[in-house]
């Protein structure tokens, strides 16, 4: 069996981490139990992480990583009076994708490290949606991205709802949409 190079292990445990919390939630994510179900001793799992601090942060990483190249894609080929919809749209198929996501997020929060890396990276995010609603918005700059931020949060709570099947994948979409577009 070929041994795997030093990334394509960093990615398959990454894997392995996200179908553990989405099977279990984020609290049941461990170095120990990831080394465990990747089939690899701890020691590897260590080298690559470190904490499970570093881990949920890199796993967290890796899946804002995909969310805002999902985004970049989806606003590509959006025509100007659909931006709204082609955000929500494309903020919902990544929950629905990526559950685990929400879940990380809940669990970075308690430590004001990871907090602050979260924020770092949700402020990436903002950009994103700040600059494709800039020329669509008479707003000024800060206060389009204050606004982003704000709708994220909504984002988020929204998600909950669609991940604990209280809302449908639609009405999440709408409820977004109408949301960036006010």
């Amino acid at each position: 069996m070929a041994r795997l190079s030093k990334q394509a292990r960093r990615e398959q445990l990454l894997d392995v981490a996200a179908k553990l919390v989405r099977g279990k939630g984020a609290d049941a994510l461990t170095l120990v139990t990831l080394a465990e179900v990747a089939g690899v001793s701890r020691p590897i799992v260590y080298d690559h992480f470190g904490t499970r601090s570093g881990l949920l942060l890199a796993l967290y990483r890796e899946l804002d990583e995909r969310h805002r190249a999902a985004l970049t894609d989806a606003l590509r080929s959006a025509e100007p009076g659909t931006i709204a919809e082609v955000m929500s749209t494309a903020y919902f198929a990544c929950a629905i994708d990526m559950p685990e996501f929400t879940s990380l997020s809940a669990a970075l929060k308690g430590d004001p490290e990871l907090e602050a890396m979260q924020h770092e990276l949700l402020a990436g995010y903002v950009t994103l949606m700040a600059d494709a609603l800039a020329p669509h918005s008479p707003l000024p700059k800060n206060v389009l991205r204050l606004r982003c931020r704000g709708v994220l949060g909504a984002a988020e709570a929204i998600a909950i709802e669609l991940t604990h099947d209280r809302t449908t994948a639609a009405e999440a979409t709408a409820a977004l949409a109408a949301l960036i577009r006010d």
